[in-house]
């Protein structure tokens, strides 16, 4: 499937990897229970940022790494009926291994 968003500057499109629907105890949570997802895959990400000397500051980050992001980061889109986030860079907390 290809991306239809191209993200510019320092934002990368990330797809939010959900939770578990299910407690330990074996409960079932409805989608209002749940807690927004922090962790998620990159999809997109864009060149790079300019700095005040006009030269391209790449990403530390790159399409296919599985990252946690600030909890209210972002914009939520919906493309092909996937929500999607965008977000910038700096918004990314850490790459998961």
């Amino acid at each position: 499937m290809a991306l239809k968003l191209r993200p510019l500057a320092d934002r990368v499109v990330i797809e939010p990897v959900e939770g578990d629907s299910q407690t330990p105890g074996g409960l079932l949570l409805p989608e209002t229970a749940k807690e927004k997802p922090q962790q998620g895959k990159i999809l997109a990400a864009g060149p790079g940022r300019l700095d005040d000397a006009g030269k391209r500051v790449t990403l530390e980050v790159k399409v296919g790494d599985l990252v946690l992001y600030a909890k209210y980061a972002g914009t939520e889109v919906k493309v092909d009926d996937k929500k999607l986030l965008i977000l910038k860079e700096a918004d990314i907390l850490a790459v998961v291994d």
